[in-house]
């Protein structure tokens, strides 16, 4: 029966171990256990010790935990996926087999001695936490303060009040109207990058240096000089510069390795401040880069004032929009930037990077995205005076079939952790306060009975609705295509890559248009295969997923792309 809460702690069982000894050496089962008092003691705080690891480990949670009543893996199958080496598997990806393992109406308990937490996996649970009481629920203070050095004290971090506050503040910037006028920036940034790469192939041809490029990093220079302009009104030159300060910062910050991983790990079970006492390298690496990134942009919110007071400013970047707002101090007003920047640029160029790697798995898909991208942009690379890029992108089924399937398969942020808030309820069932809540896109994403068909395939078609045919101009008859934001399932649920309500991500709408860009520009410019050992690609990150070796494709120009 499960208990109101754990009666046993620490200092209670070894209170209780004194009491005993007490009543051993009182009454007349002294006689029966002849040892001397420091014997006495050591045997049953030994006893002790041994129940209390029973309970917390075995007991307690199996038994008389709250949550006990719903569905649980088989412990000894918990252990033995949790004793997997780090790095065999993506993040989230030891959740989804828990889930596939466990019959379940959408909440299944992990048990453990370092906490019991409810793994949320299908859509109603969902919506009760994301949408019905989003605000019961926050992310758990440690995490909060470890992310809070990369991302700020912005709308990723804040709970409450000040989210509500800060979402309605910037919303304006990232309504459809905005993020549509900023395409031809975004199609500009995306010819760069293309001009830059082809530029990078001649030099390695003429040094013997093969076709082989790491595609990742220039999504994230490209990405970077994008939120630049949308979020600062400046462009950073990042294409042009690769030793700007913040490729460098954000490389050290955010590229996979198993020493950030154990950082992670560590700051998240105790806390950063008392990992940073110990001497090693990543911990002072941690807080250079971050400590650089946020003097770049404190230097930027300075100029930006400066320029505003002595030029005035009409331009609609999210840094101009909330210092017109005066809403903020110049320390929030970092914050928030912080994180639009980290955020903002990270999103698109891990999913532009996994985009290519499915794509250069499967040459049809390719090559049926290039045929649709040449139908709808003939006078590639020109970009025709007037024309409206976003309404030609947006209707493409293929292209918008590709990045929907992308950002399934591969959500940025795998995995995250909020805490109740309050005693509340999820679908009827009562959630003490402090209960920790796992909502993994990961798991969501691929989880089989919320994607019945081919739930971990890379399929852009169930994103595609046929709805009627048409006489094509060779006079064949051809299916009417449109693009569908559904994937073919029944609930929006099923895709948490965003996730929903108030907390959703309030930049998607900016991270598609970009990423529509990029692939397009780059499908047109390209043709490509994998550059290395598949065996060698790895999804993992401590904050993000990204590619642990980085990705390398051959590339090759195709004849025609930089004209004009």
């Amino acid at each position: 029966m499960p208990l109101t809460g754990n009666p046993f702690n620490f200092a209670r069982i070894t209170l209780l171990a004194l009491v005993e000894v007490l009543i051993v050496k009182k009454t007349s089962y002294r006689h029966v256990l002849p040892l001397s008092t420091t014997s006495l003691v050591l045997a049953i705080l030994a006893i002790n010790y041994a129940f209390f690891l029973a309970w917390k480990l075995y007991l307690y949670p199996v038994y008389f935990h709250p949550l006990s009543t719903f569905p649980a893996p088989k412990v000894v199958d918990l252990w033995r996926l949790l004793a997997r080496v780090r790095g065999k598997a993506p993040p989230g990806q030891l959740l989804l087999e828990l889930a596939e393992r466990t019959p379940n109406d959408g909440i299944i308990i992990l048990l453990g001695g370092f906490g019991t937490s409810m793994l949320v996996t299908k859509p109603a649970p969902l919506a009760d936490i994301l949408v019905h009481h989003p605000y019961d629920f926050a992310k758990y203070d440690t995490l909060r303060s470890f992310l809070r050095p990369i991302l700020g004290n912005g709308l990723i971090v804040a709970e409450g009040e000040q989210h509500k506050f800060l979402r309605k503040n910037t919303l304006p910037a990232f309504k459809f109207g905005h993020v549509k006028e900023l395409y031809p920036t975004m199609w500009t940034k995306a010819m760069e990058m293309n001009k830059a790469l082809t530029e990078e192939l001649r030099q390695r041809k003429r040094e013997g240096n093969g076709t082989s490029i790491e595609i990742n990093a220039w999504a994230g220079k490209v990405t970077l000089d994008i939120i630049g302009i949308a979020a600062f009104g400046r462009d950073f030159h990042v294409l042009e510069r690769p030793d700007h300060p913040l490729v460098k910062n954000y490389a050290d910050l955010l590229e996979p390795g198993p020493a950030k991983f154990v950082y992670f790990f560590l700051a998240l079970t105790f806390s950063r401040k008392l990992v940073d006492l110990f001497p090693w390298e990543v911990s002072r690496r941690f807080n250079r880069t971050t400590t650089n990134i946020r003097k770049i942009c404190a230097q930027l919110v300075r100029d930006k004032k400066a320029a505003i007071e002595k030029l005035g400013d009409d331009q609609f970047d999210i840094l101009s929009l909330l210092i017109r707002s005066n809403n903020f101090s110049e320390e929030e007003l970092v914050d928030q930037l912080l994180t639009f920047l980290t955020a903002g640029h990270e999103t698109t160029s891990s999913a532009f990077t996994w985009a290519t790697y499915k794509l250069a798995q499967d040459g049809e898909m390719q090559s049926t995205l290039r045929s649709e991208l040449r139908r709808a942009l003939p006078d590639f690379p020109k970009f025709a005076p007037g024309q409206d890029m976003a309404s030609i992108l947006e209707h493409l089924p293929y292209l918008n079939g590709v990045m929907n399937e992308t950002l399934r398969l591969y959500p940025t942020v795998p995995m995250t952790v909020r805490t109740a808030t309050c005693d509340t309820t999820v679908l009827g069932h009562p959630i003490k306060k402090d209960t920790q809540i796992i909502i993994s896109p990961w798991v969501t994403n691929r989880y089989s009975e919320n994607w019945p068909s081919r739930s971990t395939d890379f399929v852009p078609e169930r994103w595609i609705d046929q709805e009627g045919t048409h006489i094509a101009e060779d006079g064949t008859e051809q299916p009417i295509q449109k693009p569908n934001n559904t994937g073919g399932v029944t609930s929006n649920y099923a895709q948490t890559t965003f996730l929903h309500g108030p907390r959703s991500c309030i930049g998607h709408g900016f991270a598609k248009a970009e990423l529509r860009c990029l692939l397009a520009a780059f499908v047109l410019a390209f043709e490509w295969e994998l550059g290395m050992d598949e065996r060698d690609i790895m999804p993992d990150g401590v904050i993000t997923i990204k590619p642990n070796n980085g990705m390398y494709l051959n590339l090759r120009s195709l004849d025609g792309h930089q004209k004009g």
